[in-house]
């Protein structure tokens, strides 16, 4: 009888511990995902935010086991994506591809519309996508120190082209004048290949593009390139330093990035999830070489990571951008 007891005890204590294994709460949490992720960015076909979320989708996907859909919702920097994916269900199947703007737009529209940090749950940073200093042949000297000299020798600041209100090339450029002690005249333009169109007609005098939006005239020989942002060189432009090798370091961390966060409230373990899966899916060889070869250097973190990165870009950028005066809709 007492080991029939036993064997009772046993049966009951294992099926409780099944119970618990197989609890509701268990069965979501080892679901997700049970249906595709919309994977929404605020930037039009074609560009390298686009090619960022078509290449997340395209591998993180199979490893998640549904379809990633890219949602297109170009418009005002991001903000358009950024405040439908605020607005979302937290739940894992909206997601958002951004950028730097994320931590700009605040200053430029508002914290009412998406603010980067009550209204997202950070996920990963993604890439870095590193801008280049480029200049009109016309402009005296090769490198950098000889075109800062040139600056300074100018009774008329020389003319910047800029892509974007806040946009990265736009914002170390405005670094670039502080740490020079020089001045520029910044010329609006709604699109890298216009802005470089004119810069090597020599009706503008230089632009701080992405490596890949100027690589075709550097190659060309119709545009100078003088010094790129990032830590490293670009692998693209090896013959390039960095403004940190030539002696401004202020502008070493001013590249552009993407990365990715969620609705704010997303569950913890979902987050921790796709920020495991994103690092195992950039660290994977084809990954790193498919992004190199668009000038994005591979770059992820832990959701936490993320949030502090965030948190510190928002106050970095929003410093500048009051002091600068920048406005939506002006230079």
């Amino acid at each position: 009888m007492k080991t029939n007891r036993n064997l009772q005890l046993t049966i009951v204590t294992l099926a409780a511990a099944m119970a618990g294994q197989f609890s509701p709460a268990a069965a979501k949490e080892a679901a997700y995902p049970t249906k595709p992720i919309s994977l929404l960015v605020g930037f039009a076909p074609g560009g390298s935010g686009d090619f960022v979320a078509r290449a997340i989708a395209q591998y993180l996907g199979p490893v998640l086991g549904q379809t990633i859909v890219v949602e297109n919702r170009p418009g005002a920097n991001g903000l358009v994506a950024a405040t439908h994916a605020a607005a979302a269900k937290p739940d894992g199947y909206t997601l958002l591809i951004t950028t730097m703007g994320l931590t700009t737009n605040p200053y430029l529209y508002g914290t009412n519309k998406a603010d980067p940090i009550k209204d997202f749950t950070p996920i990963s940073m993604v890439a870095d996508v590193p801008n280049v200093l480029v200049a009109n042949l016309a402009i005296p000297g090769a490198g950098l120190n000889a075109f800062l000299r040139e600056l300074k020798s100018r009774a008329t600041p020389l003319s910047v082209a800029t892509t974007g209100q806040a946009a990265p090339g736009h914002l170390a450029s405005e670094l670039l004048q502080r740490a020079a002690g020089v001045k520029f005249e910044f010329v609006a333009y709604k699109g890298s290949g216009p802005a470089l169109t004119d810069v090597m007609a020599g009706h503008v005098d230089a632009s701080m593009p992405t490596v890949v939006a100027a690589l075709a005239g550097i190659k060309s020989n119709r545009l100078r390139a003088l010094a790129v942002t990032g830590a490293t060189r670009s692998p693209l432009l090896p013959d390039v330093p960095t403004f940190a090798e030539l002696g401004i370091s202020e502008i070493g961390t001013a590249s552009g990035w993407y990365g990715m966060v969620a609705p704010a409230g997303l569950p913890a373990d979902i987050a921790s999830r796709l920020s495991e899966e994103i690092r195992k899916v950039m660290e994977a060889p084809e990954v790193r070489e498919h992004f190199l070869t668009q000038g994005a250097t591979p770059r992820t973190m832990t959701s936490a990571e993320m949030g502090r990165y965030i948190a510190q870009e928002y106050s970095r950028w929003g410093a500048i951008i009051q002091q600068s005066g920048i406005k939506a809709g002006s230079q």
